[in-house]
């Protein structure tokens, strides 16, 4: 047994394993931040579109708090899938098999913009009880995705350099 790389506290594993970690790596190159910004765009772009059609929706049918903010989230996630299944689509992949790959690919970041996004509107005062007219929604559901971005984006560069998120998609691009 060895360590990962001879460090502190690091834990040991076996010379294949090490030897497959280092090529698990090598695959992926190196991860730029650049990288993991467009990931998460392509991401926060599914879970705005979701959750402005949510309200719209919710506002349409008056409905209260908890209904739009649940239908917002579920939107969100359809349209987040939608997004990357159009492109492995595109590659050839049948409907199942696109999207499994897009629930590898997007659930994490999805759910964690969602829990960002929704916290901030949440603790925004007035935000939540703001119609589709008022500038408190627009302002605080742009700064929400923002921190939801600026919070997610690490994270995508984390999972992308691990060959997971975003990074099962790059195989179908062309």
């Amino acid at each position: 047994m060895t360590t990962t790389h001879g460090h502190p506290g690091d834990h040991p594993e076996s010379e294949v394993e090490h030897a497959g970690h280092h090529d698990e790596h090598a695959h992926m190159g190196v991860v730029t931040w650049s990288m993991a910004a467009q990931a998460t765009l392509h991401c926060l772009t599914g879970c705005a579109i979701g959750e402005v059609l949510g309200m719209v929706i919710a506002t349409a049918l008056d409905w209260p708090n908890l209904p739009s903010i649940l239908i917002a989230i579920l939107l969100a996630f359809i349209f987040g899938y939608a997004l990357t299944m159009r492109g492995v689509l595109r590659a050839g992949l049948s409907f199942r098999a696109a999207f499994g790959v897009a629930l590898a690919a997007d659930t994490v970041s999805i759910t964690l913009m969602e829990i960002l996004d929704n916290s901030v509107v949440a603790l925004v005062p007035g935000a939540m009880d703001a119609g589709l007219s008022d500038a408190l929604f627009w302002e605080s559901l742009a700064g929400s995705l923002l921190v939801a971005f600026l919070l997610t984006t690490p994270v995508n560069r984390w999972m992308i350099g691990r060959g997971k998120g975003h990074a099962v998609v790059h195989q179908y691009h062309h």
